[in-house]
């Protein structure tokens, strides 16, 4: 798309279809001339419109010449560059019959508007430093969410939530950068600005900051919305089982041979009004463990297992009622690598219509997160029960309400935590968070073995590249037209 921001441009800015109301945009400089050989205010008072200083709202009616007939219509007029593009802007709110608009806007492309490209009005916005290019991908995901989770990561980013967090990473690094180098203008007076321990702190800091955006970008990267449920534990926990049970059907293959499962299986349920990708995975074991003739595929399970937990917004992890001390400790060195990842875990203890009394185990399960349910007997092992857990049973039904309640609470106290990231932006930005962070590791390192200031300095900037490029400060016409020729005209 050529970059013209000195001509002015038209196009219909609500949905397509008839509909109550109608709107259409214009953006220019001729704005206000083009609107005024075609828009007669009802009863104009001491200032006009089109004389107007601040942004004003006026009924009349538009002239259309080819018709011979007139419009009743609202005008919205923005005069200055405070407008959404950051130039005079105008828009014509009217009856909303395709007909209408249509012979609307060819009226106003007759007196001089052009039609508008795709992303057009959005794009100004951005060259005119009205929204920056993360704002603007958020436009996108506002009009393309699907569901309120989306449209709630949309608005933040649009409302500048995660500009904000990267302008205060940006700024303490500008004024690292600021101290380092008005060091160098003392160096033969040795003068510290700032310490090296205050520089290493800092960027550790910013350091951490891109870290967590680059994860959410690494795991949102998918445009899918719906959250994912992934069902883990050794092998021979009813995974499988609790997965038919869930879902209301019969799509896993269930066996009381340990290791039935090899493939992950997917199904979609909705629960409280939440859609869920619901995954059911082999069983966590050593591939050393099986036998030779196993090993190939069992590697290749146990690697689509980790892939599965690298995106789950939730794991189950699911362990027998009657589990034995060896399988217990076995359980707490797996979590403890799910624990490292920071991946979220409900225990849901299966079989439950099996518990049995044991000096091994206490006497009260745990309640479930909603409090409605608290089993009278339990076998369960003290040292498994380390948070809120579920007991359930696939053969009688009993504790399956309560988990599905479980899962939907802990999916909705954790949607915050999905990212502010849309997927577009993601793509977008994955790579240049990724040198960003490289070139702050090697400033740290530099900054650790008492290198230059110049050499800590150079890797600072190139960070800050790479910062530009996300926020939109560097840009280039081929990231541009990747980015708005996503739009539709009118937006």
């Amino acid at each position: 798309m050529p970059i013209q921001l000195d001509d002015t441009i038209a196009a219909i800015a609500s949905a397509p279809g008839n509909g109550p109301r109608g709107i259409i945009r214009i953006s220019g400089p001729q704005t206000a001339e083009i609107v005024r050989r075609v828009y007669l205010e009802d009863s104009p008072l001491a200032v006009t419109w089109d004389q107007t200083k601040v942004p004003r709202r006026s009924t009349g009616r538009l002239m259309l010449s080819d018709w011979n007939v007139t419009v009743q219509v609202a005008l919205m007029y923005w005069p200055t560059r405070r407008s959404f593009t950051g130039q005079p802007m105008a828009e014509l709110h009217l009856p909303g019959s395709m007909p209408v608009l249509n012979g609307s806007l060819q009226e106003l492309w007759k007196q001089g508007a052009r039609p508008a490209e795709r992303g057009e009005f959005t794009m100004r916005s951005f060259l005119n430093g009205r929204i920056d290019l993360l704002q603007a991908e958020a436009v996108l995901g506002v009009i393309d969410a699907a569901n309120h989770d989306e449209l709630r990561r949309a608005l933040s980013q649009l409302g500048g939530g995660l500009t904000n967090r990267l302008n205060e990473v940006r700024q303490s690094l500008i004024s690292v950068l600021g101290d380092l180098e008005a060091g160098l203008d003392f160096v033969e007076e040795d003068i510290e600005f700032i310490s090296k321990a205050e520089i290493s702190g800092r960027l550790q800091t910013a350091c951490d900051a891109l870290r967590q955006l680059s994860q959410q970008s690494d795991t949102r990267l998918s445009d899918s919305w719906k959250y994912r449920v992934v069902l883990v534990g050794l092998p021979n926990a009813g995974k499988s089982t609790l997965f038919n049970a869930l879902i209301g059907e019969t799509r896993a293959i269930v066996s009381p041979i340990a290791g039935t499962t090899r493939d992950y299986l997917t199904a979609e349920i909705t629960l409280e009004d939440l859609e869920i990708e619901l995954v059911d995975t082999a069983g966590w074991e050593d591939v050393d463990d099986v036998v030779p003739g196993s090993r190939e595929i069992m590697g290749t399970a146990q690697r689509h297992r980790g892939e599965q937990i690298q995106v789950a917004d939730l794991i189950l992890w699911c362990q027998t009622c009657t589990l034995t001390e060896e399988e217990a400790e076995e359980i707490r060195a797996r979590k403890q690598e799910l624990n490292d990842r920071a991946v979220r875990i409900l225990e849901v203890f299966t079989q439950s219509d099996r518990m049995v009394q044991s000096d091994r185990m206490v006497e009260t399960m745990p309640r479930t997160l909603s409090g409605t349910n608290e089993p009278e007997a339990s076998a369960i092992p003290a040292t498994a029960l380390e948070s809120s857990a579920v007991a359930v049973s696939a053969l009688t039904g009993q504790g399956l309400a309560d988990l599905r309640l479980a899962i939907a609470q802990r999916l909705q106290r954790s949607q915050s935590s999905r990212g502010e990231l849309l997927a577009t932006t993601s793509a977008r930005c994955r790579d240049s968070l990724r040198k960003a962070i490289e070139s702050l590791e090697s400033a740290r390192q530099a900054t650790a073995h008492y290198s230059g200031d110049e050499l800590i300095s150079l890797d600072i900037r190139s960070s800050l590249h790479e910062l530009g490029t996300i926020l939109g400060t560097v840009y280039t016409d081929d990231i541009l037209d990747h980015i708005f020729s996503k739009f539709c005209i009118g937006k």
